[in-house]
């Protein structure tokens, strides 16, 4: 099972950019390479496989340069037809988030903080689920963008309506969780899987859903 730091580290090297299949391939290698030792204790975190994954990932990114990303990033156009989101999904995904953050909107009216960040949210999304439903080639890579650029929004609007003794108490959690692993991360990994633990806490304290098309 996975837990909550394992989600969070997951979820960094999706906002890094790091391929499915390369971290699939890294995870498969990681256990393989366990078996072949033979090792009598069992495998309990995701944080076992991030040596590999980090590994994989620089030897991906050499092996990019000069290449389809590269045009990606420099604004080329890339053909997104056969995307991986079926419509209906994706549409689906999008009602339901914008109900979730109605809600909320509703409940929060006299957080001003708060209640601004989910106002405007809720403006943006439900420009961008027309905009998507109405598009004759969905972009699914640009739809994720969007949906990143409102999830920071409500991140900022959390931080906001927070009191001080709530995130205080939060970060006092966080990092006595992640203590025991500091050692087996770099400074950068362990910096942002513990951003990442912050912000999935303070969501669920106030029911704020996930947007990005990694939770369809």
């Amino acid at each position: 099972m996975l837990s909550p730091m394992d989600w969070a580290l997951i979820e960094g090297w999706k906002e890094r950019g790091v391929p499915l299949h390369v971290v699939v391939r890294s995870i498969e290698h990681a256990f393989d390479s366990h078996e072949s030792k033979k090792q009598k204790r069992t495998v309990k975190t995701l944080l076992y496989c991030q040596e590999e994954v980090e590994a994989q990932y620089a030897e991906w990114l050499e092996s990019r340069v000069g290449g389809h990303e590269d045009s990606f990033a420099e604004g080329k156009k890339v053909d997104d037809s056969k995307s991986a989101f079926p419509r209906d999904a994706v549409l689906a995904h999008l009602a339901h988030s914008l109900d979730t953050l109605n809600e909320l909107r509703g409940a929060r009216v006299d957080d001003h903080d708060l209640g601004e960040g989910l106002s405007r949210a809720v403006t943006l999304l439900s420009e961008i689920k027309n905009d998507y439903a109405s598009a004759a080639q969905p972009d699914a890579r640009k739809l994720e963008d969007s949906l990143t650029g409102i999830e920071r929004l409500l991140d900022d609007a959390i931080r906001k309506a927070i009191g001080e003794s709530e995130l205080e108490a939060a970060n006092s959690e966080i990092a006595a969780q992640m203590k025991p692993y500091q050692r087996q991360m770099d400074k950068a990994a362990f910096e942002q899987t513990r951003d990442n633990l912050l912000r999935k806490r303070l969501r669920d304290h106030y029911g704020v859903p996930r947007l990005s098309l990694f939770f369809l």
